[in-house]
């Protein structure tokens, strides 16, 4: 099978294409800067917002995955650029080329589209979804780590350095590992389309408190979560902006979100197990984390 894949140079994006390759697929990939050749891999030069590279990965596929997208942005306006009419584009190349299987990476934030710029731009990148013609299915990932994660890295180096891990105010969610949420995706798109929205995890939804003491004991030291009021959250994303401009982690719009309560994933939007099942355990899969950072300088 040929897929299409949209995000092949990112983190999930990444870990699909080993699982695709190990499964006999080959893969058109787009990527912004120029990449080494790999067997099976056909890199596409582009981005979302240029339409013949869009096109020409599209072509010849029999599927597409689209993963790529923004988590932070300036603004709104730069939310909806990346990820609704991103999405708008990788949909139109998929009906001009009657590539009918469609699997598209959302998040748990378009659930609460009020709360954040990122959430109301990844639920509006749904509606274009669920208006196509295609044959499409919906992934809504809870939180992705594992080897090659740079978005929780901070807290690992927290847990490591300080033995204090800063923490949303209150609240629980569920995680999962990189490896199990590239499985799910290559199953959908081996899979019949079935226009319905998964919520991936798993299965063991942690409080706040938990997930710190869990990366804790993955860096090997005894931790204290620190939970963060609201205001002093928006005051730390405001001085991660002045350290960091554009690299910044902790980010106005995505402290909006962080502050909601639940961000767990609805067990009966689960994919059906006869599909998918996860495979490791968080204990497993953050000390697994935690190992590569070390073997890679970054704790």
């Amino acid at each position: 099978m040929i897929l299409a894949l949209t995000g092949g140079t990112g983190f999930v994006g990444g870990a699909l294409i080993e699982q695709a390759l190990a499964a006999g697929h080959q893969i058109r990939a787009l990527a912004r800067r120029p990449q080494p050749p790999r067997n099976g891999v056909t890199w596409i030069a582009g981005a979302l917002d240029d339409a013949p590279a869009i096109s020409a990965l599209v072509s010849t596929a029999e599927v597409v995955i689209h993963v790529a997208g923004a988590v932070n942005a300036p603004d709104r306006v730069a939310f909806a650029a990346a990820n609704m009419a991103g999405t708008r584009n990788v949909v139109e190349a998929a009906r001009t080329w009657d590539v009918r299987r469609f699997v598209h990476v959302s998040s748990l934030a378009a659930r609460e589209p009020s709360l954040s710029n990122y959430g109301w731009s990844k639920a509006g990148a749904e509606d274009v979804v669920t208006a196509s013609a295609l044959d499409w299915t919906i992934v809504r990932p809870p939180g992705v780590y594992g080897p090659g994660d740079m978005e929780q890295r901070d807290l690992f180096r927290a847990a490591r350095r300080t033995g204090v891990v800063p923490i949303p105010p209150r609240g629980h969610l569920s995680i999962i590992h990189v490896a199990d949420l590239a499985r799910v995706l290559l199953a959908l798109a081996e899979a019949p389309g079935d226009h319905a929205i998964y919520e991936p995890s798993d299965g063991h939804p942690l409080s706040y408190a938990d997930f710190a003491r869990a990366i804790g004991a993955a860096v090997g030291r005894r931790v204290r979560p620190l939970p963060l009021p609201a205001a002093l959250l928006r005051t730390a994303a405001r001085a991660d902006k002045l350290l960091r401009g554009t690299k910044a982690k902790l980010t106005a719009d995505r402290v909006a979100y962080m502050v909601h309560p639940d961000w767990t994933a609805d067990p009966a939007k689960a994919p059906p197990p006869t599909l998918w099942q996860p495979q490791i355990a968080a204990a497993d899969g953050l000390a697994e984390t935690a190992r590569w950072y070390r073997a890679h300088g970054l704790l």
